[in-house]
């Protein structure tokens, strides 16, 4: 039995209290891309100046140093070995589009890293702490957005929501999933949405998905360790645990079997499928950006040479991404 919809979407980060109002049909000429950045918009309302998505977040530096089996998987340059470990910069973040989300919400938390490459290029990986999806398409993700739109607490039973959820079981496994409270943004584990494929020197390709694994095993709080948290501990806890000393997170990669879809982000992957271990990233620094309004764009799509999309969504999350920014930044 499902919660109510107010307390479950509230308690995923994905409705801000007031329930937006219902947004009409997309525009017919507005690309996909744009119809969902206006569809979250509508569920959390406007908040200038901050993401429609992932709104509250946190920007930490360090590095990365690729495992001698990178070089196996692809030709991508961070995963050859390296004269000096490659500077990366990570955003963590808390789930929705309302900034001032307290961190002891359940939710699913987000990590962006983006890779500063030895020929002055960056790539980019962008993560989210649910293995999976709750859509296969983009234009099934804006209509699950437009269905949370259009179901208020006073709305009619079933909801728009209740029967997107009942036709889309990813969607309702996506919205039913336990989300325990990490002890830390960087005791958490992280997983690619998207597939993609990687081409190594020899010109072997495989397909797999990127997974973050926290060095020493993920760990949660209690529900009386978490009583005691603030509204901001995961964001103040990264600052105070890298000043001790590195965080350090492992990057592996899922590789896929015959028969695993490539194409359909809203199925996870057997967890026996072979995993390589691609490197590790440590955490040295906290920054000062603001929790909410830096001026960092991650992109999906932005890959290095050896590695390429094989998922469509890839191309439509590449172009929402951008759209968002322009937006946040647009004078009145």
């Amino acid at each position: 039995m499902l919660k109510s919809l107010a307390a479950l979407s509230l308690a995923l980060g994905l409705v801000s209290p007031t329930f937006a109002v219902a947004q009409a049909p997309p525009a017919a000429q507005k690309s996909v891309a744009e119809q969902a950045v206006d569809a979250l918009t509508g569920v959390y309302g406007a908040h200038p100046g901050v993401r429609v998505n992932h709104a509250k977040g946190v920007i930490v530096e360090g590095t990365f140093t690729p495992s001698p089996s990178a070089a196996s998987v692809s030709k991508a340059a961070h995963f050859q070995k390296q004269k000096s470990p490659i500077p990366v910069t990570i955003r963590f973040s808390d789930g929705g589009g309302v900034p001032n989300v307290p961190d002891t919400a359940a939710m699913p938390r987000g990590m962006a890293v983006k890779f500063a490459l030895p020929d002055g290029t960056k790539t980019d990986l962008v993560l989210l702490s649910y293995n999976g999806f709750p859509a296969a398409t983009g234009e099934e993700f804006r209509d699950f957005l437009l269905a949370i739109s259009a179901s208020s607490p006073d709305a009619p039973k079933p909801t728009a929501f209740e029967k997107f959820l009942g036709a889309h079981p990813a969607a309702k496994a996506f919205v039913e999933a336990p989300n325990p409270q990490p002890e830390s943004f960087a005791s958490q584990a992280y997983f690619g949405i998207n597939a993609f494929k990687f081409t190594n020197a020899a010109g072997a390709t495989i397909f797999g998905r990127y997974q973050v694994r926290p060095v020493g095993g993920a760990k949660v709080l209690t529900k009386e360790q978490l009583a005691k948290m603030g509204p901001d501990y995961l964001v103040d806890e990264i600052g105070e645990r890298v000043r001790r000393g590195p965080a350090k997170l492992t990057l592996v990669l899922q590789v896929a079997e015959p028969g695993d879809k490539i194409d359909d982000p809203s199925i996870a992957w057997p967890d026996t499928r072979k995993t390589v271990e691609l490197g590790t990233i440590a955490i040295t620094k906290a920054t000062t950006e603001s929790h909410t309004s830096d001026k960092m764009l991650f992109l999906p799509g932005a890959v290095a040479p050896g590695i390429e999309a094989a998922d469509p969504m890839i191309a439509v999350r590449s172009a929402a991404y951008p759209i968002s920014f322009a937006r946040r930044f647009k004078q009145p």
